[in-house]
């Protein structure tokens, strides 16, 4: 401001002082917006599970917090008018609840909940109700095992609900509970006795025989009725629209251990013989699940793998059957890209369905007459998970590169987004500009990825960068907020995240690519997407990262035997490494040997995949990392990679998290990985000092 403009604007106050006119106090000026901070991640709260009302007027969803100080999460429900406005919780916080569920006649809303007292190992999972017109939840299940689904009946007078097998243990504690005996839990677990094939799940640990099955619960008189049985998993539910017949998923083959297989199976929902009297309607070699009715109850959805030899990388394909039995007929095989979620439109001309294409996850309507594919929620955004208005309005969980998810409303055409659940702190937040590119590999393949920003990027700079490969393999990078890799851009990184050959959104043929030959034509990809931003001048050859989980911790381990020093620092979490060490350790021994074949007969195949057998390579400092009882890809490959560089006085270190899974879930684990990551990155990519011992 010159003296003459600061002249004249005294004048103007004097004046308007002069004529008794207040001067309103100056609005201070919004803080400018910050970097993605690690804290964040517990601020950031988690929306799924769209249900819209039967009148069309709210949709229920589900909220996740994640709360550090407890080290644990809180799922709690919420409904928003679909006219817009401010959301109302309907459960209260301090217990978790889940899946809500309408009633038809849209009075209740029914929700799992484990809550209450009286059961020396906690309360299990119930189904509860809450009246719309007000009062206390009520409970409506007793089980002793717990419920792990539901859904209501066409009418609302009765529910399905998906039940393990009750175990001896919950069978006497429930006896013992019945005559108020007072039973006392033994000191020493019971040893486990093994018998099947399959005899390992993560987050399940060691099988037995106990099984999933369907039960059909009358509300009027609370009476439980199981209508399917055997040495089968049953799930995936859905009523016929007259409420006589179920649809389910289930593995009924003589031996489900020993194949991949699932139809879709149909039952009487009164059935008095526990199932045993089926109709089975589908006999693809491959899996089929996720059914649906058609509105006249002619026809069943479902998604359908017609490719069974193709195994994870096989496209899975929108499918209709006549829900009497008869011809199955796949309506997507020109569209070759995976549909998941299949639901049919009130007139039953058209199925609803997500796909997803070429780095976005999509809302698409099919054609049942034509097979013709419609875009419905597309662009840059990725779609979670939708319900349907029986009116044509859509509930979708929607995100962005800036937006975590939220529930958006789309009728008539219009999108409008109704909830605001993480608003107020992303308004404080500045995050790193996010690209999709394309670039050849080596073979002149065309592949596409995302390019992250530092928040405050400057065109003129060369960046430390991050080579992100994604787990799977099958599966792909989106249009969606990503809090990692916009952590790393906040710290000055620029990120990688490409989907190499093997991933999803591309088509079969893109995908089954790396089949038995991992580590080959995916590592010429990713390393492609490095050329690509080095020579566009955005990435620092000289401070290169790559780190990422599963089979990204995997890619990781191809790209740092294969690089030489080119990388300056690596993470490779839950990764394999000698895969011959995870046969009969890990819950994969059906992909190894349809995709490898026998570890004794094809041994070399299996060495030759191994990075193991190229660890003296390996120059770039590593950090290996993962869950202690990790039934995916065992620790073991972790701890062998790091003993062997260890032992060739390689600089690494190993951490392992107490009582983890595949997947770390304890927030303050969490919160240790993520300052794991950027410490090891600023040592030895920035130089930046390590942290003290105690931090």
């Amino acid at each position: 401001m010159n003296r003459r403009t600061l002249f004249a604007t005294i004048l103007v106050i004097l004046f308007a002082a002069s004529l008794g006119v207040a001067q309103a106090p100056e609005k201070a000026a919004p803080p400018a917006p910050r970097n993605l901070t690690i804290d964040d991640y517990f601020q950031i709260k988690r929306v799924g599970d769209p249900q819209i009302s039967p009148d069309g007027k709210w949709v229920a969803y589900v909220v996740t917090t994640t709360i550090l100080k407890t080290d644990k999460y809180e799922r709690q429900i919420w409904v928003v008018s679909t006219a817009g406005g401010e959301a109302i919780p309907m459960t209260t916080k301090g217990v978790n609840s889940s899946r809500p569920r309408w009633s038809p006649d849209g009075k209740y809303l029914a929700f799992l909940s484990a809550r209450g007292s009286g059961e020396k190992d906690g309360p299990k999972t119930q189904v509860w109700t809450l009246n719309r017109s007000g009062g206390e939840a009520q409970q409506l299940t007793e089980t002793i095992q717990g419920v792990s689904s539901f859904d209501w009946s066409p009418k609302g007078d009765r529910l399905v609900l998906v039940l393990s097998d009750p175990s001896p243990e919950q069978l006497e504690a429930a006896e013992a509970k019945e005559k108020s005996i007072e039973k006392i839990k033994p000191a020493t677990p019971k040893p486990w006795v093994i018998d099947r094939l399959q005899f390992k799940r993560d987050y399940a640990g060691y099988l037995d025989r106990l099984r999933s099955h369907l039960y059909v619960f009358e509300l009027a008189g609370k009476k439980l009725t199981q209508v399917t049985s055997g040495d089968y998993d049953d799930g995936d539910p859905a009523w016929s629209p007259d409420g006589r017949f179920l649809a389910f998923t289930s593995n009924r083959s003589e031996d489900p251990d020993h194949n991949f297989n699932s139809d879709i199976w149909v039952v009487a929902a009164d059935n008095p013989d526990k199932g045993m009297t089926l109709t089975r309607l589908t006999k693809n070699a491959g899996s089929d699940d996720s059914p649906a009715w058609s509105p006249d109850g002619k026809w069943v959805t479902y998604v359908s793998q017609i490719d069974a030899k193709a195994l994870d990388y096989a496209t899975q394909h929108l499918a209709i059957v006549p829900a009497q039995g008869g011809a199955e007929r796949v309506l997507t095989t020109k569209l070759d890209r995976n549909v998941v979620r299949p639901r049919f439109t009130a007139d039953g001309q058209t199925i609803f369905c997500m796909i997803d294409d070429d780095g976005q996850q999509q809302l698409v309507s099919v054609a049942v007459a034509s097979g013709d594919v419609t875009r419905v929620i597309s662009g840059k955004k990725s779609v979670g998970t939708y319900a349907l208005g029986s009116d044509g309005g859509i509930a979708a969980i929607i995100s962005e590169p800036t937006i975590p998810g939220e529930i958006f409303w789309q009728q008539g055409g219009q999108l409008k987004k109704l909830t605001s659940t993480n608003d107020a702190l992303m308004a404080k937040i500045r995050l790193g500009e996010v690209e999709y590119v394309k670039f050849k590999s080596k073979d002149g393949t065309e592949i596409a990825g995302f390019l992250f920003k530092p928040a405050a990027y400057i065109p003129e700079m060369k960046y430390p960068t991050l080579l992100r490969p994604h787990g799977g393999p099958v599966g792909q990078y989106e249009w969606s907020f990503d809090f990692t890799a916009q952590l790393f851009a906040a710290n000055g990184y620029v990120v990688l995240q490409p989907n190499p050959r093997g991933s999803s959104g591309y088509g079969q043929k893109f995908c089954e690519a790396i089949f038995a030959d991992w580590g080959n034509k995916d590592y010429e990809d990713v390393i492609a997407m490095v050329d690509y931003a080095v020579a566009k001048g955005i990435a620092d050859p000289a401070k290169l990262g790559v780190g990422g989980w599963s089979y990204g911790g995997i890619m990781t381990n191809y790209v740092i035997t294969k690089s030489g020093d080119r990388f300056k620092a690596a993470i490779s979490g839950a990764s394999e490494a000698l895969y011959v060490a995870n046969y009969g350790h890990d819950h994969y021994q059906k992909l190894w040997e349809w995709e490898l074949g026998l570890p004794w007969e094809s041994r070399a195949l299996w060495e030759k995949l191994s990075t193991f057998n190229q660890v003296q390579k390996i120059v770039t400092p590593t950090l290996w990392i993962g869950g202690e009882k990790d039934w995916n890809v065992p620790i073991i490959n972790s701890e062998q990679m790091y003993q062997s560089m260890k032992r060739l006085g390689r600089t690494t270190q190993l951490v392992v998290y107490p009582g983890e899974h595949h997947g770390i879930s304890k927030p303050s684990y969490l919160k240790d990985r993520f300052e794991r990551y950027l410490a090891w990155y600023g040592q030895y990519i920035k130089g930046e000092a390590p942290p003290k011992p105690s931090e």
